[in-house]
C-alpha cells in the first residue's frame, strides 16, 4: 500500500472539507461533540478553519517555523450562535486557500517547519489532510450521520499516526514513557494490504511495516484503526488477539 502524494494529500483536504461541509445543511452547531466535549460543533468548525488558513498563511508569507503565534485554532471558546451557512462557505474557502498556497511551492521548501527532521509544506499536506477529516468523523458523529472515508487515504492516516503521531505522543505525553519495555503491538487493516508493528522494547517507540511477532495484534478496518489511535473510539470493535492489557494501557497514554 502506497502513500498519498503530495498533490493527493492536497486534494484530500479540499475534498473532506467539502463532505464535512455537504453535511452541516441546517445542523444546529450548538450541539456538544462527543470527541471534544470541551467544544460545540460551532467551535469544532472555527478550530478546523482557523488550522487551515494559519497554515495557509506559514506557506503563502514563507515563515520559516510553525509559529504558533499565528494560530487561533485553540481560541475558539467565544464564537456561539453562528450558523452552517456562515461557517460552510468560510471553511470551504480556508480549505481551498490553502491547497492553493501549497500548490505555488515545492513540498522540500525550508517553510512552516514544526520539526527540523521534515520540511514544512510535506509534513502539513498530510497532517491537514488527516486532520479534516477525522474532524469530520468528529462532526458527523455529534450530528448523528453516517462517515466512512477512503481506505486508501485511512491507511495514509495511519502511516502518519505512526512516524509522526507516535513520536509526538513520546514527546508530549510523559506517561507514556511508562508503556517502554512493555513489549510490541501489532496494527494490522483488513481493507488494506498494512500491517504496523510498535515496538516498545527500546528507549523510544519505534514503528515499522510488515515485520515481527507482537504481544497483541489488533485488526480492522484502516479508518476504524486510525479512529481508535486518536481515541475516537475504543478498541471493544475491533479484533483484538493477545495481551488486551498492553493496548488498553497504550491508547490511554497515547493521546496526539
Amino acid at each position: 500500500m502506497g502513500m498519498l502524494t503530495y498533490a493527493q494529500r492536497l486534494d484530500t483536504g479540499v475534498a473532506q472539507t467539502s463532505l464535512l461541509v455537504s453535511g452541516l445543511a441546517d445542523a444546529d452547531l450548538s450541539v456538544r461533540v462527543p470527541a471534544t466535549p470541551d467544544w460545540t460543533l460551532n467551535q469544532l468548525l472555527r478550530h478546523l478553519g482557523y488550522a487551515h488558513r494559519w497554515i495557509e498563511q506559514l506557506v503563502r508569507e514563507r515563515i520559516p517555523n510553525a509559529d504558533r503565534s499565528l494560530s487561533k485554532a485553540h481560541s475558539v471558546e467565544g464564537y456561539a450562535g453562528e450558523t452552517a451557512a456562515e461557517l460552510g462557505p468560510w471553511l470551504t474557502e480556508g480549505a481551498e486557500l490553502l491547497a492553493a498556497a501549497m500548490r505555488e511551492v515545492s513540498p522540500d521548501d525550508p517553510i512552516a517547519v514544526l520539526f527540523p527532521d521534515e520540511p514544512g509544506p510535506r509534513f502539513w499536506a498530510r497532517r491537514m489532510a488527516h486532520e479534516t477529516w477525522v474532524h469530520r468523523h468528529d462532526a458527523f458523529e455529534a450530528l448523528g450521520l453516517p462517515f466512512e472515508v477512503d481506505p486508501v487515504v485511512a491507511a495514509d492516516g495511519l502511516y502518519e499516526w505512526m512516524t509522526v503521531g507516535l513520536r509526538i505522543v513520546h514527546l508530549r505525553r510523559p506517561e507514556f514513557a511508562e508503556l517502554l519495555g512493555a513489549g510490541t503491538l501489532a496494527f494490522e487493516a483488513t481493507d488494506v494490504d498494512v500491517r504496523w508493528l510498535v515496538d516498545l522494547t527500546g528507549t523510544a517507540p519505534v514503528a515499522r511495516q510488515n515485520k515481527g511477532a507482537a504481544a497483541v495484534t489488533v485488526r480492522g478496518p484502516a479508518a476504524e484503526l486510525v479512529l481508535a489511535l486518536y481515541r475516537r473510539r475504543s478498541a471493544d470493535g475491533l479484533d483484538v488477539s493477545g495481551d488486551a492489557t498492553l493496548l488498553k494501557e497504550f491508547l490511554a497514554r497515547a493521546r496526539f
